[in-house]
This record gives C-alpha cells, sequence and structure tokens, in this order.
C-alpha cells in the first residue's frame, strides 16, 4: 500500500477516523455501508466473470484483441450481457438501494430500474485492499459510448483512483517507473504484450492526487497518450495538474506517438522493445513545458517574448520545487 492508505488502514482497525489536510474527514459514508458495498460490487463482479465464459461473442472479441485467458484472469475482465435486468439473476431483491448507490443499476423517471452495464466488457477497478470499487465497461464492437465508467459512488472517486495499480505494483518496484496512459484498455494491451508497470486514469484528466500517489511508488513518471490531438491535449493537462505534485528528485517525461496510434495499437505493431525505447528516450516535462509555450508565442517578436514569459509564470510559481525551478528560469531566460 501506499503511505497514505496504510495509515487509513491502521486507523480504521484501532477505530479512529483520519482526517485529510482539507479537513474532509476519509469516511463520510455510513458505518458498514462501505462494506455492504463492496460485497455487492464482488457479487457483480463474480456475475460478469461467469457470463464472459458463457458467451461466444465476448471470448472472440477478447481474442481479437489479442487478450490470453491468463490476462483476462488477472485483471478480472468479465461480460455483462446485453438485456435490461440480468443482475435480478443475481441479486434477490433487485430494488435494494446498495445496487443503485453502487452505480450498479439506473432508475429512470418513472422509477423504473435497469442494469447500467449492457453487452459490455467490464473490467473491475480495484483499490490497494483489493476490494472492487467500480467498473469500467467497453462497447463490443460498435456502439457510443465507447466507455462506460461506474459514476462516482462512497466507494469510488474518480481523481484518487488509478486503474492497474494493484496489479502493476511488482513492476512499478522493478522499473522505478510508471506509466500513465488513458484507457484501460491500453493498460491491458501492455500487461498482454510484456509491460507490467502501466497505469491509467479513469474518465478524468490526471490529478495532482494521481501524480502524489505514484509518486510514493517511483521515482519517474511516463505519461504516454493517444498520438492525436487530444492525446496532446490530455498530455498538457496531465502537466499543468502535476505541477503542485513534483519534488526535485522525481522526474516526470511524456511520450507522443504517431498521430494514428495509441499504447494499445502501438505497442502491438512496433512490439515491446520499440515501446520501452519510447519510454526511456521520454520528451523531459521541462522540454516539453517550453516547447509547448514556445509554440504558442511568436518569439521573433518582442511582444511575443514578453508573452511567452506571461504565460509560463503561473506554471513556474506552481512548482514545488526549488532547483527544477531555477533551471527552467535560467532556459526560459
Amino acid at each position: 500500500m501506499g503511505f497514505v492508505d496504510a495509515v487509513q488502514e491502521l486507523a480504521s482497525r484501532a477505530g479512529m477516523t483520519v482526517l485529510e489536510s482539507e479537513g474532509r474527514s476519509f469516511h463520510d459514508e455510513k458505518p458498514g455501508q462501505t462494506r455492504t458495498l463492496i460485497e455487492v460490487m464482488a457479487r457483480a463482479a463474480a456475475y460478469y466473470k461467469a457470463q464472459l465464459k458463457a458467451s461466444p461473442r465476448a471470448i472472440e472479441y477478447c481474442k481479437k484483441r489479442g487478450l490470453s485467458g491468463e490476462v483476462a484472469a488477472r485483471f478480472g475482465i468479465g461480460y455483462a450481457p446485453d438485456g435490461w435486468q440480468n443482475l435480478q439473476a443475481v441479486f434477490a431483491d433487485y430494488n435494494a438501494d446498495e445496487l443503485k448507490t453502487a452505480g450498479l443499476v439506473i432508475e429512470n423517471e418513472a422509477g423504473r430500474r435497469y442494469d447500467r452495464f449492457r453487452d459490455r466488457l467490464m473490467i473491475p477497478i480495484i483499490n490497494p485492499k483489493g476490494d472492487i470499487i467500480a467498473f469500467g465497461g467497453r462497447v463490443i464492437d460498435q456502439g457510443e459510448p465507447k466507455y462506460l465508467n461506474s459514476p462516482e459512488t462512497p466507494l469510488f472517486e474518480k481523481g484518487r483512483e488509478l486503474f492497474g495499480l494493484p496489479q502493476a505494483r511488482q513492476a512499478l518496484r522493478d522499473t522505478d517507473t510508471a506509466i500513465v496512459t488513458e484507457g484501460y484498455m491500453d493498460v491491458i494491451a501492455l500487461a498482454q504484450a510484456g509491460v507490467g508497470n502501466a497505469v491509467a486514469t479513469l474518465g478524468t484528466a490526471t490529478t495532482a492526487t494521481h501524480v502524489q500517489k505514484l509518486l510514493r511508488q517511483v521515482d519517474r513518471i511516463v505519461f504516454c497518450f493517444d498520438g492525436d490531438r487530444a492525446g496532446r491535449k490530455a498530455a498538457w493537462r496531465a502537466l499543468e495538474n502535476s505541477l503542485e505534485a513534483l519534488v526535485d528528485n522525481k522526474r516526470l517525461a511524456f511520450v507522443f506517438l504517431p498521430a494514428e496510434h495509441d499504447p494499445d495499437s502501438y505497442i502491438r505493431e512496433f512490439g515491446k522493445t520499440e515501446f520501452d525505447r519510447q519510454v526511456a528516450q521520454a520528451t523531459p516535462l521541462s522540454d516539453f513545458l517550453l516547447r509547448e509555450l514556445a509554440n504558442r508565442c511568436d518569439l521573433t517578436s518582442a511582444e511575443g517574448k514578453a508573452q511567452l514569459i506571461y504565460e509560463a509564470k503561473p506554471l513556474l510559481l506552481k512548482l514545488p520545487t526549488p532547483l527544477l525551478r531555477l533551471q527552467l528560469v535560467k532556459r526560459l531566460a
């Protein structure tokens, strides 16, 4: 476990409440509710896993994506069949509050309930203790939205959780590097190809909390997003949000794949060795920051240069690392 998770765990065993710095308690939900919700999620996950084995279509989709049974088992992949109320087969009381609180069912205006996840590959999102706290559903074949995540619940807060962190723990230790991708299918595809130190954010931009969590376990984070414009935008957002979490002896870097690729397609086409090379040669945060800002300004004019300094200043002030800030100020000058 990371430091904070360990403190929380020990505190809960001793019957104490740990307060976060903003004064928000970790345990805002009712006592006992967490346990119940975790049990509900575990039962749903067991059902989805059984359904995957029973669905030739879902198995075919996994094979087409090149996923082995071993990787499917490692990530606990399942399948939510088509149909509106399949979870009725698993839960005696389909109208129980817990199902709605856990985000497994949706209620329409008329008060009718139906399953949130239908005809999707189901990927459990696991916390450091090994509990399932949410699901990601990937549509099979065509359909919108392509990815559907559990809503925020008392168990699941997107800005704090990273997909694949429990599975990546050993590889993070071995490589001292965390690779952050945008989607859980990227993490699974990389694991399939032998790159075990990848994690993904869950339908949200990278937050300072995500970065702090990872920097407790590794000294280097490499962001690897899609090669298109949206991927570059996501990389810039990750940079802005992670500046305040930086420490002088830690490093952040960025891999920019060719425009038509995501990590999944890139490693399938070029292989692990080539992907590892990209990660090893990733653009350092300082280079990406200055290059990106310079691209927005006309550096042949005095006005453009003034604009560059104006845009760089708030970013540099965010940096809590005196040594890196000094280096960046010198390069900017």
